[in-house]
C-alpha cells in the first residue's frame, strides 16, 4: 500500500519531548520534500517544519524554532521530528506530507501526493 505513515504521539508532560517518525511504504521518499503539519480542535492547520529533498535545508515555524528538529534517513525512508520543551499548545494532531518548498520565501505547499493518517501529541501535566 502506497502511504505515509506517522508514529511516536502520545501524551507528555510540559517540558518533556517527543520523536516523530513519517515512514513512506510504496514510494521512495527522497525524491520529496517532506513537511510536519498539526491541527489542534478549533484551530486552522498549520506548518510546523519542512526539509527539502535535494540539500536538507530545514523551515520551521517560529513558535517550535530552537525547541524542534526535522531530520531524515533516505536509507530508511523514514522522516523524523525531534521535540523537545514541549509546552501545552504544542498539543495537537500532527501529520506528515509530501510539499513543495518555495525557496525564496520558505513557504511550502502540500503537493496532493501523499498526506499521513496523523498522530496525537499531548502536552499535559
Amino acid at each position: 500500500q502506497v502511504q505515509l505513515v506517522e508514529s511516536g504521539g502520545g501524551l507528555v508532560q510540559p517540558g518533556g519531548s517527543l520523536r516523530l517518525s513519517c515512514v513512506a511504504s510504496g514510494f521512495t521518499l527522497d525524491v520529496y520534500a517532506i513537511a510536519w503539519f498539526r491541527q489542534a480542535p478549533g484551530k486552522e492547520r498549520e506548518g510546523v517544519s519542512c526539509i527539502s529533498s535535494s540539500d536538507e535545508t530545514t523551515y520551521y515555524a517560529d513558535s517550535v524554532k530552537g525547541r524542534f528538529t526535522i531530520s531524515r534517513d533516505n536509507a530508511k525512508n523514514t522522516v523524523y521530528l525531534q521535540m523537545n520543551r514541549l509546552k501545552p499548545e504544542d498539543t495537537a494532531v500532527y501529520y506528515c506530507a509530501t510539499v513543495m518548498v518555495d525557496e525564496l520565501s520558505g513557504n511550502y505547499y502540500y503537493t496532493g501526493d501523499y498526506w499521513g493518517q496523523g498522530t496525537q501529541v499531548t502536552v499535559s501535566s
